[in-house]
């Protein structure tokens, strides 16, 4: 479960500060495969960011019951400057595994990952492509109670993409997932509620569908504002 209780974030601009989140309050279930929806801009990833705890609002609080991963997506958190193996180690440790666990789970990492020989090379040499599928690897690699999916996409080939939606729908039936994407098909075959953010408002619906329901007339009145 992750509550937001009277949550703001902002950003400072010229203008004033841009809010992503205002005054928020809201429950998230526990068991629950929930898509955001909400136009560029609006603030998906730091919402993400502030519901992993990787951010922090400037004013009001979020209560997490429950272990919950760091985003994952193709604008991972992954230290350039280590290789693929030293970020995998350091990931164990930050999850608490004991050393004599660790060397079996980094193989695990390497052979899923499937980057080969780049697994011993720098981050900052990856493409975004290798880089999206060391993050899914290492995330993958630990048991969540919630997972927290930024606009991550299937990368690779056919065999890839096959076997990371097993791991998928393997991972799905014991944990949630919070996920952003701009693919309405994605959303409603792997999510069963959704929120809607937009202008420093969040609305929870308890079926994807009234969500994008409601993110369509969004934006259709944004349209007609603009004729």
């Amino acid at each position: 479960m992750i509550r937001l209780e009277n949550v703001s974030k902002y950003y400072p601009t010229t203008t004033g500060r841009h809010y992503v989140l205002e005054n928020v309050s809201l429950v998230i279930p526990d068991m629950v495969q929930m898509g955001v929806l909400g136009p560029n801009g609006a603030g998906k990833s730091t919402l993400m960011r502030l519901l992993a705890g990787v951010d922090v609002p400037n004013e009001g609080k979020i209560v997490r019951t429950g272990s919950i991963s760091w985003p994952m997506g193709l604008a991972s958190g992954l230290q350039g400057t280590m290789t693929g193996r030293e970020n995998a180690r350091f990931a164990c440790h930050i999850q608490g595994k004991q050393y004599h666990e660790i060397d079996d789970i980094v193989e695990g990492i390497r052979e899923f990952s499937e980057i080969g020989d780049y697994f011993e090379m720098q981050i900052r040499t990856y493409s975004s492509g290798m880089r999206a599928r060391l993050n899914f690897a290492i995330a993958m690699a630990f048991d969540f109670d919630c997972y927290i999916i930024d606009e991550l996409t299937a990368v690779g080939d056919q065999h890839f993409k096959e076997k990371s939606a097993r791991v998928f729908r393997e991972k799905r039936e014991t944990s949630s997932f919070i996920k952003v994407s701009h693919s309405m098909i994605e959303l409603r075959s792997e999510c069963n509620c959704g929120l809607v953010l937009h202008k420093g408002e969040a609305k929870f619906y308890p079926t994807i569908n009234m969500a994008i329901d409601a993110y369509n007339d969004y934006l259709e009145l944004l349209d007609s504002s603009s004729k």
